[in-house]
């Protein structure tokens, strides 16, 4: 879609002609990127065409080559073969094997199927290798084909002795065309040779597969005879090694790039066609790459046919088109960036022409703000000189309007010279603002306190404004926080007579609770003394129904002894700051259970202690608190058939500082609505002659519990039991133990 226009300026046609240029310089930036770029993709298809014929031509020798190198380590396997007849006239069949053996021929020698030895023989010396082999127990050599011929060239060894290879000992090779035409011309010239192609005859298995032979010949000596007539009559035979082309190709050059196919053609007498890859199309367009690489190999001539299997010219218009492409995009995009510079300066004076309207109206907030502050505002340059101030800074210092500019602020005030001061600076580059207090002393002789607060201000180009400094009078507000001041050590220095007065109470009051306990427990002493004596003196004069009373008013004074010692006890517990150690509750819960089966041993009750209970806590009171808990849960469950209490913990946030634990039991339970004053001194919800008690042990865990900063609770319901919990810190306090 093309770029939109923008609407032509009222103002006239001015406005519109650096748009209608700029379009144009946009137009022709476009069509002279894609004529550039249409004549560089073309001239890069070329040269990247040579380039790829380059590589697949070098690429082609190189396969060549390796053929040729691959034929030459034959030439050196069968010419050691030459070489052993050289030191011995004929090898035996265990010196010949020993031989190929050395070579190693699978692993060093690809796709040669052995190594043998063909001697040149006519009828007589047949006769008389026939009786040699005879005479020493290898039994008749017959030959392959048979008949009568004036000369034979049968293979008498052939290593390693493969199942083919031990089929072609005996073949008369010199009695087959192909092979005789390569033997001959062997004998004659005392040169390498191969065949034409053939069907080998361990190739059993593959009729159409093609083989070669290569043909060495064996002189007495080693070296061939100078004249042709000297050749034929000395030669004793050849050693030839055969070889199937697609195992020798194979194994030479491993497999021929994916982009190119070969094809072998033996081009010594006609065509014969040794190797053909399966891409290879002999009948390709002629517009295809080809190249051909003519090679004399042994006596023999080869034409290696190479072709591309990737269209160049399809290569080529695919990267042309991927060209054209991306400078199509280029050229456009240098439109749409041009357009883009022309939006771009009409937005410019848009916004350059909003800029200054925002500016003017930024300067007007300034004065204003200037103008109307009900604080004093000062501009400020480098060496602390007034640039411009307010009314109400003019106000603040009593002077005419107009006057304070160019006078330094620190003359003004009772302080030392403020105009370059260090701190102020770090200040100001930490915190955006430095704030200070200084006096001053008006011309009728009140001093008066002022807060200063610095910031750095930009001032407008060429001017030497630096600070803006803002001064407010704190007098009042500084009197009025030395009054608040003044009332808050009053109040401190009341309380702290107050707390010296309660702290004397509190110790009259236990002085006083220790002296009544003992004018108290004095009489009950008495009273429970001078009953016994009567009781044990006088039991027959006073009857049953007497010593029933004086029973009673003994049991009454040891009730009466019993509160006074729980009451103290619970008095001296508000006194003493608690201990913080770290507690292990299981252990402590068992401690108790078995003290309150030792006391009671006739009961049996079955309490469960949940393990790894640790609190933090003063060992002397948690331990009353479990007593205490305890101590009620095997007295209400007296009348429980199963009697059963448990002891545990509740699953509580990690992240909480305390540990809520529980004690819960199956006996006689409460009604839950009265649940808050089991932890009343004296309140109980049970008749005192059904559960033995004074009211005083629950009240005693709750103000332990919470001298411990926790908290306690309890849930019940009548005969099925209640339950206790309480929370306790999880670690010491000012420790980090759990």
């Amino acid at each position: 879609m093309a770029p939109r226009l923008p609407a032509p300026s009222s103002t006239g046609t001015g406005n519109r002609w650096p748009f209608r240029r700029g379009y144009l310089l946009a137009l022709l930036v476009l069509v002279g990127s894609l004529m550039l770029v249409f004549a560089y993709a073309r001239n890069a298809s070329e040269r990247e065409r040579m380039i790829a014929e380059a590589e697949d031509v070098a690429e082609a020798e190189r396969l060549a080559t390796a053929l040729q190198e691959r034929l030459l380590r034959y030439e050196l396997g069968t010419r050691g073969g030459v070489s052993l007849f050289a030191s011995v006239a004929r090898p035996t069949e265990r010196q010949w094997q020993a031989y190929v053996e050395g070579l190693n021929v699978r692993s060093q020698f690809p796709g040669l199927m052995g190594l043998g030895y063909a001697p040149y023989l006519g009828s007589d010396g047949l006769q008389a290798l026939q009786l040699e082999m005879r005479g020493a127990g290898l039994g008749l050599f017959e030959i392959h084909p048979v008949g009568i011929r004036e000369r034979y060239g049968p293979i008498l060894y052939l290593e390693p002795k493969t199942i083919g290879n031990r089929a072609a000992v005996g073949y008369d090779m010199f009695s087959e065309p192909v092979r005789n035409a390569a033997m001959s011309v062997v004998r004659d010239t005392g040169q390498i040779q191969l065949t034409a192609p053939v069907h080998l005859l361990q190739q059993t298995d593959s009729p159409e597969a093609i083989g070669l032979l290569m043909y060495a010949p064996i002189y007495p000596g080693g070296l061939p005879p100078s004249t042709l007539l000297a050749r034929r009559s000395s030669m004793t035979g050849w050693v030839y090694a055969p070889f199937a082309v697609g195992e020798f190709v194979a194994g030479a050059i491993g497999s021929v790039p994916d982009r190119l196919a070969m094809r072998i053609v033996d081009v010594t007498k006609g065509e014969s066609v040794l190797h053909l890859d399966a891409g290879f199309d002999a009948a390709a367009d002629g517009a295809e790459w080809r190249h051909s690489v003519t090679k004399d190999v042994y006596g023999r001539r080869w034409r290696i046919d190479f072709h591309s299997l990737v269209p160049r010219q399809q290569k080529s218009l695919d990267d042309l088109q991927a060209t054209l492409l991306a400078g199509v995009f280029a050229s456009l995009l240098l439109f749409a960036m041009m357009l883009s510079l022309v939006h771009t300066q009409t937005r410019a004076e848009r916004i350059a022409a909003r800029m200054s309207e925002s500016y003017r109206r930024s300067e007007q907030r300034f004065r204003s703000a200037m103008e109307y502050s009900v604080g004093g505002t000062a501009l400020l340059d480098h060496e602390g000189r007034i640039v411009e101030a307010n009314p109400a800074l003019e106000a603040l210092f009593d002077v005419r309007p107009g006057s304070l500019e160019g006078k330094e602020l620190a003359s003004r005030l009772d302080a030392t010279d403020m105009s370059w001061d260090r701190e102020r600076d770090i200040a100001i580059a930490e915190f955006g603002a430095y704030r200070a207090t200084r006096r001053m002393v008006r011309a009728d002789g009140d001093t008066r306190q002022l807060q200063l607060v610095y910031s750095s201000v930009p001032g407008e180009i060429g001017s030497d404004v630096t600070w803006l400094v803002q001064i407010e009078d704190i007098t009042d507000r500084m009197r009025a926080e030395e009054q608040v001041r003044s009332m808050n050590r009053l109040l401190e220095a009341k309380v702290t007579q107050r707390t010296r007065e309660l702290t004397h109470a509190n110790r009259e009051l236990e002085s006083f609770a220790y002296s009544v306990s003992h004018d108290l427990r004095a009489p009950l002493r008495s009273v429970e003394g001078f009953a016994r004596v009567l009781g044990e003196r006088h039991a027959d004069a006073i009857g049953e129904d007497g010593r029933g009373y004086l029973m009673r008013i003994r049991n009454a004074a040891l009730r009466m002894d019993s509160l006074i010692d729980a009451l103290l006890k619970m008095s001296r517990i508000g006194r003493e700051e608690p201990k913080s150690e770290v507690l292990d509750l299981s252990r402590i819960a068992g401690d108790v259970t078995a003290e309150l089966r030792q006391a009671d041993p006739g009961r049996e009750v079955e309490v469960r202690i949940e393990p790894g209970l640790v609190a933090a806590g003063d060992p002397a009171l948690v331990r009353d608190v479990l007593q205490n808990l305890l101590g009620n849960a095997w007295k209400f469950t007296r009348d429980a058939e199963h009697a059963r209490i448990d002891v545990g913990r509740l699953h509580m946030d990690d992240d909480d500082e305390l540990e809520t634990f529980f004690v819960r039991d199956n006996g006689a339970g409460f009604e839950s609505g009265y649940a808050d004053k089991l932890f009343r001194p004296f309140q109980r919800l049970h008749d005192a002659g059904s559960y033995v008690g004074h009211g005083i042990g629950l009240a005693t865990v709750k103000r332990i519990i919470e001298r411990h900063g926790g908290t306690v609770g309890a849930e019940g319901e009548p005969g099925r039991g209640a339950a206790f919990r309480f929370s306790l810190p999880r670690r010491e306090r000012g420790g980090g133990v759990e």
